[in-house]
């Protein structure tokens, strides 16, 4: 838990006597203010609020913590100050991404970063599944998403399209689809997260859906891309990860005049409020990064 960030949650609510004027003032979601709250309560051993349906009002453990915790507080933003050097980005960033995204691309445009930002370390997670950033105390994830997730605040910082592809040799075998329902004939690799057994896609301005299945479903984009390169079945994969195999030749773009469903990489954190220099610095350095990358306008004609 970060416990500076629970007592800046617990004063603010106290002050205003309303967890959602303190969602409000903190840009937090009603429920990640409660979860503060809730583990401050923990940490203490003691119950600080009253609530009801209408207002909080401070209990008596309450009132002997809220001037310690402005204390604390006081002392932390003092030390923020006095270890700043202007606006230079400083510190640990700690960064959650999939394997598929960190090896494309993060991991090249954080080194890059921290080349400039001398002052700035870097922690990236790498994991294949969703994590709390609040609980792993991260401060910036980087998710390919049509919905961003509630309660976070998103950041766009590129369009990634998708592309169905395949091996030249599974093709051979097996024939090459020419429209979106000929899937339904072939072995499609799904991933168990996002749209496993429905593809969407839109063809002359209109929406198509289409069922899918096939005999290997994975977590992460790569594997099924791996699986895909080694003739398993067809994949739907992000552009810019499928785009070097695309062009030399070991994959093959289908389903030409079919877009396959937009989707969006956004930098998701918990809160505008305190946003660390380095943290803001890291979002804005990525916009552009992405921008000057190859893949998020890249076309590829397909079969």
């Amino acid at each position: 838990m970060d416990r500076l960030t629970a007592m800046r949650v617990f004063t603010e609510v106290a002050e205003r006597g309303s967890l959602t004027a303190a969602a409000q003032r903190l840009d937090m979601s009603r429920a990640m203010v409660s979860r503060y709250l809730a583990e401050l309560e923990t940490w203490l051993g003691a119950r600080l609020l009253h609530r009801t349906t209408r207002a909080v009002s401070l209990t008596e453990a309450g009132v002997d913590a809220l001037p310690r915790c402005r204390q604390l507080l006081g002392i932390a933003d003092e030390l923020v100050t006095a270890s700043t050097d202007g606006d230079a980005p400083r510190g640990l960033l700690r960064i959650t991404c999939s394997t598929g995204l960190a090896q494309s691309f993060l991991a090249a445009a954080v080194t890059r970063f921290i080349e400039r930002h001398p002052a700035v370390s870097v922690d990236l997670l790498v994991v294949d599944h969703t994590v709390d950033l609040v609980e792993e105390r991260i401060d910036l994830a980087i998710r390919v998403t049509s919905e961003p997730a509630p309660g976070l605040i998103a950041r766009k910082l590129a369009a990634c399209p998708s592309v169905v592809c395949a091996a030249p040799a599974y093709l051979q075998r097996h024939g090459t689809p020419e429209r979106v329902e000929d899937l339904v004939t072939h072995n499609c690799l799904t991933y168990a997260y996002f749209s496993k057994s429905l593809w969407q896609f839109e063809h002359d301005g209109t929406p198509v859906s289409v069922p899918v299945s096939g005999n290997l479903s994975a977590n992460e984009a790569s594997v099924l891309l791996a699986a895909a390169l080694a003739g398993a079945g067809i994949t739907m994969q992000p552009l810019y990860a499928a785009l070097p195999l695309l062009r030399d030749g070991s994959l093959r773009p289908l389903l030409a005049g079919y877009t396959p469903r937009a989707l969006t990489i956004y930098g998701l954190y918990t809160s505008r409020k305190q946003m660390p220099t380095a943290l803001r610095a890291l979002l804005d350095d990525l916009v552009l990064q992405f921008a000057a990358a190859p893949f998020p306008n890249a076309s590829i004609n397909a079969s």
